[in-house]
């Protein structure tokens, strides 16, 4: 199965907490620190949302890793141009078909907590997204890490309704494998502008304040 995960902004110059306060203030939801990411060379910020989906804030570190790595890049290349949205992440079940179809093998993720504990993943498509920001990169959380997910790190208060895109929805199902049953949890998906700069225009967040733009 197939699923809208997370969505994720990247900072401004103002940095990674000031971008949050920020966002939370629009929203009038509630982040957590998320912690390091030490295979890619960033930090992040997480916003828990309803429906086991959540909105990262993330930051590159000036660290090795984040040269190397194609999400530390894509991080720095976007908060470069001023913070914004940097993409959308798709979960599945198994990623054995997209990395057939895309001739690369997933690489893996994780995230330390402050407590100690760790979260773990696999994930492809950021290369993808780097080159054409409208398509979703995608994961597989490893098992055993269900308890762990960002959207539990509080109780959800608000949740995700639409992502509007600047693109084609053709490019984005081509992306995907043309898969018959897209599942974004009731996530609607505008696509805009297809021959403009591709990548996420706006998300539209439903909150204890009504309907918000960010």
């Amino acid at each position: 199965m197939m699923r809208l995960d997370h969505v994720t902004y990247a900072c401004g110059p103002d940095g990674l907490l000031q971008t949050a306060e920020r966002i939370s203030q629009s929203l009038g939801l509630e982040f957590v620190k998320g912690g390091v990411h030490p295979r890619f060379g960033t930090r992040n910020v997480i916003f828990p949302l309803k429906h086991d989906q959540f909105l990262e804030v993330v930051e590159v570190l000036n660290h090795p890793a984040s040269d190397k790595a194609p999400f530390g890049q894509a991080v720095r290349a976007r908060s470069e141009l001023g913070g914004g949205w940097m993409g959308w992440c798709v979960s599945l079940e198994d990623l054995s078909a997209a990395e057939e179809r895309l001739g690369r093998k997933a690489v893996p993720g994780n995230r330390k907590f402050p407590d100690g504990r760790e979260l773990t993943w696999q994930q492809i498509g950021i290369k993808g997204l780097i080159a054409d920001p409208q398509v979703p990169y995608l994961l597989r959380w490893d098992d055993g890490t269900e308890e762990l997910h960002p959207s539990k790190a509080l109780e959800p208060v608000g949740s995700i309704s639409e992502i509007s895109i600047a693109g084609s929805q053709e490019r984005v199902l081509e992306w995907l494998g043309q898969p018959e049953n897209v599942n974004l949890g009731g996530v609607t998906t505008n696509y805009q502008a297809p021959n403009g700069n591709p990548g996420i225009l706006s998300v539209t967040f439903e909150t204890e304040r009504g309907t918000v733009v960010l």
